[in-house]
């Protein structure tokens, strides 16, 4: 086994993060460190330590549901000490890690396991699985506008794909837009707006594909049913 599949196996981190790890020499093999990428090891053999301790594949997975606050950064730690999602979940002793990631001013709904090919598979860009969004923004949305979102636009030497935008309400000088998009580049949806001339105020994930936030309460965790699994696995 790839010394990245196992490691990201493990729940240490994505395997692009583990390779990471691996170059800075974070990682012993058998008592030597490993700074190469590519490297095969035996997990039933090799003794492999990370962060001082040897690391081990999980007999079952963990994948977990957390409705994500704003105020939390999408990281396993910070360097400035800011909170992170990681404080919000339950120390089970499992190493979990974000399934890609919400900004700081961002809520909803955030996925999390020890699971390295089921994050990597979820994660690649083939997989195009939709991503489902409420955005509040400052101004009155036209159906014009709402045409421009589905046609994708350019977010500064991106061009985004198609969407699909649905105009919710309009009071105050304030439209709520649900909008489902198949990318996931930094800051997309907020980019998006901007570029049509619209500040977004807040912005929630309420599903990923056909697993829904639901009534899951800000800031709460459940694990994802079996069902919810094997429809993301498939």
């Amino acid at each position: 086994m790839r010394l990245n599949k196992f490691m990201a196996t493990c729940g240490v981190a994505s395997r692009r993060k583990c390779d990471e790890l691996i170059l800075k020499g974070k990682i012993r093999v058998n008592a030597k460190v490993v700074k190469q990428l590519g490297v095969d090891i035996d997990p039933e053999n090799d003794i492999i330590v990370f962060d001082g301790k040897p690391l081990r594949l999980p007999k079952q997975f963990s994948y977990i549901m957390l409705n994500k606050p704003n105020g939390y950064i999408t990281s396993t730690n910070d360097p400035q000490n800011r909170k992170t999602v990681m404080s919000l979940l339950p120390k089970t002793g499992k190493r979990v890690f974000p399934v890609g990631r919400l900004d700081f001013n961002s809520s909803g709904l955030l996925l999390f396991t020890d699971d390295g090919d089921f994050s990597q598979k979820l994660m690649h860009p083939s997989f195009e699985l939709g991503k489902t969004y409420l955005a509040l923004v400052d101004g009155t949305v036209t159906p014009n506008h709402i045409k421009m979102l589905k046609n994708g636009v350019d977010i500064g030497g991106f061009t985004t794909s198609k969407a699909q935008a649905f105009l919710i309400r309009t009071a105050n000088n304030q439209s709520l837009v649900k909008i489902i998009i198949h990318e996931g580049k930094n800051r997309q949806v907020r980019r998006m707006f901007e570029a049509i001339g619209f500040k977004v105020k807040s912005l929630k994930r309420i599903a990923i594909g056909k697993v829904v936030l639901g009534s899951l309460e800000s800031g709460k965790w459940r694990n994802l049913t079996q069902d919810e699994i094997k429809y993301l696995k498939s």
